[in-house]
């Protein structure tokens, strides 16, 4: 029956594994060596002349040995490998972020056991606001750590305000493009509101006064920060903040296509975009009009959505630090992996953006 089966396969297993599975015992024997000369070379360690030390590299590659991580890790409690759980690999803003992590961990000899929540695939943006797939996230970190990662790294599709991780873990954990609200699980952003004044300086020092904005969705941490920025370039440079001047958009095509009349009825010279998906409908809209974005109408966007640059004219935007963000937070768990003293006392570590300058915005300097 089932039990004889079994016993047959386990038998077959055992088989294979005395074709392929060689131990340190017997490349020891092998080579008439101590099985602490050969892990001591195995592991880099001084002690073995060179001479022996090259009898033992050949017999390893000659039996095709092959180190059982799992159980050295055990012995030495260091897997140098840490846990990335991403909400899902289809958003834009995270293949580069898992680029980021992944270069550092490349740098110092980690790796990474990704994990794809794959939330927007199930839920599309509506999770953002929902809190039912923590637990999902926990079982997810559980797994990790019974895989002995030495560290968490959670990776958010955007940026807002989470308590998915949990806050008594074994091991330290950071939270990538969110916030935790708590300053033993550090968060990595965007410095969003550097890169949105970034943008209305730049149109105020090419002569820009009457600026319309197309925000985000009023309730989002992008919309707030940029919104910030913006209003600091305004009043550093004595430009009154008219609310009738701004549109609330949603991040979508047609809100920026929904929004254009308004502002151009209100006059502005320059209409600033949170991002480069509502330029676009800007864009749509000023053609339908007859008119010329980066002529008569000055436009900038955010994000630097590959699109963006494809736009005619190419757009004006703001390169999000995504890569930088995934490299940050990278460097920040292994901080904490080595325990040591964190640089950002609050947790919040902000990566500066830089801006794109293309041919969407017109001087206006020139002809005065």
């Amino acid at each position: 029956g089932k039990g004889n089966e079994y016993v047959a396969l386990s038998q077959k297993n055992v088989q294979r594994g005395n074709k392929k599975m060689v131990t340190i015992k017997e490349i020891a024997k092998e080579c008439n060596v101590s099985v602490a000369t050969v892990s001591n070379i195995l592991n880099h360690k001084p002690g073995a002349s060179d001479e022996t030390r090259r009898i033992v590299m050949a017999k390893i590659k000659e039996l095709n040995y092959k180190p059982n991580t799992v159980a050295r890790n055990l012995k030495t409690k260091n897997t140098r490998t840490i846990g990335v759980i991403v909400e899902d690999m289809t958003i834009f803003s995270i293949p580069d972020i898992v680029d980021g992590i992944t270069e550092h961990c490349e740098e110092n000899n980690y790796q990474i056991l990704l994990i794809n929540l794959r939330l927007f695939k199930k839920y599309n943006d509506f999770y953002y606001h929902r809190d039912d797939y923590y637990d999902r996230v926990e079982q997810e970190i559980d797994k990790l750590i019974a895989r002995q990662v030495e560290g968490v790294i959670y990776v958010a599709a955007h940026e807002r305000v989470m308590k998915c991780i949990p806050e008594k873990l074994p091991v330290p954990a950071v939270m990538a493009y969110g916030y935790t609200q708590n300053k033993n699980i550090p968060s990595i952003v965007v410095n969003d509101e550097d890169g949105a004044h970034q943008i209305v300086k730049h149109l105020v020092d090419n002569g820009h006064r009457k600026i319309g904005i197309i925000t985000g969705k009023p309730d989002s941490i992008h919309t707030q920060e940029r919104l910030l920025g913006m209003q600091r370039a305004f009043y550093e440079n004595q430009i009154l903040y008219n609310p009738e001047s701004v549109y609330y958009g949603d991040w979508t095509r047609q809100s920026g296509y929904n929004g254009t009349d308004q502002l151009l009825e209100q006059g502005v010279t320059a209409i600033c975009c949170m991002n480069d998906l509502m330029a676009g409908g800007v864009y749509d809209r000023m053609e339908e009009r007859g008119m010329l974005p980066g002529k008569e109408v000055s436009v900038t966007g955010y994000d630097n959505r590959e699109l963006s640059g494809y736009y005619k004219p190419p757009l004006t935007t703001i390169s999000l630090p995504l890569h930088d963000i995934g490299y940050t937070a990278s460097e920040v768990i292994m901080r904490m992996v080595e325990e040591k003293e964190l640089k950002e006392p609050d947790g919040i570590y902000r990566v500066g953006c830089h801006m794109l300058e293309r041919s969407s915005v017109r001087n206006l300097k020139e002809n005065s």
